[in-house]
């Protein structure tokens, strides 16, 4: 087993688990820092397993999941604004 295998074990041990965590517990501020955590976890895996499995094209997937975890982020947070009364 090589090191970035390790690394991915590691990753999805200690960065998972208290993202799910945040994200099922608690109020909305601090369920969307769970997601944001999980999607930076979820990033970092799928860059460190395509460098333990020596296939560079994989690169392209944590790369789009990046900018539509943003994006995602965005529409969590337009969801949370107070909308006024009467709307």
């Amino acid at each position: 087993m090589n090191a970035w295998l390790w690394c991915a074990n590691v990753l999805l041990a200690g960065g998972l688990g208290p993202a799910a965590w945040l994200g099922m517990r608690g109020d909305p501020v601090r369920r969307l820092v769970g997601l944001e955590l999980g999607g930076v976890v979820a990033t970092l895996l799928l860059l460190v397993f395509p460098q333990a499995l020596g296939q560079p094209s994989y690169l392209i997937v944590p790369l789009v999941m990046a900018l539509l975890t943003f994006v995602g982020t965005l529409v969590f947070t337009r969801l949370l604004a107070p909308r006024p009364a009467g709307t």
